[in-house]
């Protein structure tokens, strides 16, 4: 997932009153309350269930991105200069993101993974990479790696635009949301980029 897009500092303390998901399940109606002082005073904020599942997914997604990023910048890979351009700006716009969502989780009170004792499992989450397909992927040089790279990475573009659509419908945090307003926006961008790559 690769943001041209510069990550806006989206601060916990600005976000003073939120709404409440309009969900039938009453679990995406709670909030967890945060207080965090802001350029010295108090100020309240709340994550809902979709908020905190959306953050606690995205990270795990971001990193995956990143290790694919890296994957390309090996230089025994042998990656195209348009494929390290876009590895360096995944490395560049994701690890911030990561920091803030991970910020947020942690003034809320809330784990930075998600619990799979639910039923949830980080490797099903769409987009994400099997194990076997890093596999083969780092495996490859040359063309064929940029192509299967490309492939993989417009998947992975897709599956965080998918949770970015989620959140909007079912999120009540302001950052939050404003958070997936620009994946939405710079990974659609990243997806036309990448498919013009793919076609030569």
């Amino acid at each position: 997932m690769i943001h041209r897009l510069a990550v806006p500092v989206i601060a916990l303390g600005l976000t003073a009153t939120l709404a409440a998901c309009g969900s039938d399940h009453s679990s995406m109606t709670n909030t967890t309350p945060i207080t965090q002082a802001s350029s010295g005073s108090a100020a309240t904020v709340a994550l809902n269930a979709a908020d905190i599942k959306f953050a606690q997914g995205m990270i795990a997604h971001h990193e995956q991105a990143i290790e694919m990023a890296e994957i390309a910048l090996d230089p025994k890979v042998g990656a195209s200069p348009e494929v390290v351009d876009l590895a360096t700006r995944i490395t560049g716009a994701q690890g911030p993101e990561v920091e803030l969502m991970t910020g947020w989780l942690t003034a809320a009170g809330q784990t930075i993974t998600m619990d799979a004792s639910d039923g949830h499992d980080m490797s099903s989450m769409d987009g994400m990479m099997t194990g076997e397909q890093m596999d083969t992927m780092a495996a490859m040089t040359g063309t064929g790696f940029d192509q299967k790279w490309l492939e993989m990475m417009i998947a992975h573009h897709n599956g965080a635009i998918s949770q970015s659509e989620t959140v909007k419908a079912k999120g009540s945090n302001a950052d939050v949301l404003a958070l997936a307003d620009q994946i939405i926006a710079a990974q659609q961008d990243e997806i036309t980029e990448m498919k013009a790559l793919l076609q030569g």
